[in-house]
């Protein structure tokens, strides 16, 4: 059963302004609960959508749950990876759109599928690939790369102050039998960090929880698609057009607000200085402060707590 529930949907809904006759991207699919509510407003009028996603699984669900959008040609649902995104507005013959969203990290059907080795509440084979078609998994990581690399992945995109002794143990671990599953890796990391520290029943945070987000963030090359998406797809959202963008991490976040900055103001010229080198602005950042979930929000779905959403909309 594909269970998801949309985070930020009203605000989502709310940012992207969406105009009944436009044409609109959701760079990623998932359980299709964004999408949905996008469709149902473009249904009144000429507009479509295109919605994007790399797990095979996603796209085989939500096609089918919104079966009928595809049937009257409200959605074209593409199988890729979202830093692709202008590849799929070419194959499509589509030169501008209205608004794009990201709603970035792993779906709530990804962690709750236990096969797929995103969880580490769940025993399975160290996998964690959003496309099954990548030939690189946890397991080969854990089990092959050497220790300096696995400590520059935790540190680096877990921000973990024990990756180097987590490292360290992995490695020591795999030579007296191989690592197979999450819960020999969460063992191991557990046995890496101080005893107070390591997580129980009753805590509410598993020490694990860094070390599976690096490991999932490398696999994915999360951090590098979105930098090259937001770069390719500002230049082809029309005049008032938005885009939306949901990250999960202080990682994902910085980017995203830094990209934004940039689209915003791309003067390269010493301050206070006439600016001659020529970068014109291509929109504004909507609102300053990022977009949280609520209080209502976060005790209907927890895993909306940490959600932040940027917007950028579109200059003339």
């Amino acid at each position: 059963m594909f269970n998801h529930i949309p985070v930020l949907l009203d605000e989502v809904i709310e940012c992207l302004q969406i105009d009944k006759d436009g044409i609109y991207v959701d760079a990623t699919l998932g359980g299709g609960g964004h999408s949905e509510k996008i469709l149902e407003k473009l249904s009144e009028g000429k507009g479509f959508l295109v919605g994007i996603d790399q797990d095979e699984d996603a796209i085989k669900a939500t096609s089918e749950r919104l079966k009928k959008y595809i049937d009257d040609k409200k959605l074209i649902v593409v199988k890729t990876n979202f830093e692709n995104i202008v590849n799929v507005l070419d194959s499509l013959n589509i030169e501008k759109i209205n608004g794009v969203l990201f709603d970035l990290g792993v779906s709530s059907f990804q962690f709750d599928e236990g096969d797929r080795g995103f969880s580490y509440n769940h025993d399975a084979s160290l996998d964690m690939r959003m496309d099954k078609e990548n030939d690189l998994t946890c397991k080969t990581i854990v089990n092959t790369f050497s220790e300096n690399e696995i400590y520059h992945i935790i540190r680096d995109y877990g921000e973990d102050n024990f990756a180097k002794n987590i490292a360290k143990h992995i490695v020591k671990n795999r030579e007296i039998k191989p690592i197979e599953t999450t819960f020999d890796l969460v063992q191991i990391i557990k046995e890496a960090i101080p005893a107070k520290l390591r997580w129980s029943e009753g805590k509410s945070k598993n020490p694990a929880k860094r070390t599976f987000q690096a490991f999932r963030i490398y696999i994915n090359r999360e951090l590098e698609v979105i930098d090259k998406a937001l770069d390719s797809i500002v230049d082809r959202i029309d005049a008032h057009g938005r885009i939306c963008v949901i990250s999960f991490n202080s990682l994902e976040d910085k980017i995203v607000k830094d990209k934004f900055k940039l689209f915003e103001n791309p003067c390269t010229c010493p301050k206070g200085y006439p600016c001659v080198c020529g970068k014109k602005s291509k929109g504004r950042l909507v609102y300053r402060k990022v977009i949280v979930a609520s209080e209502n929000e976060i005790e209907q779905n927890r895993r909306s707590k940490p959600a932040k959403m940027r917007v950028f909309e579109k200059g003339e």
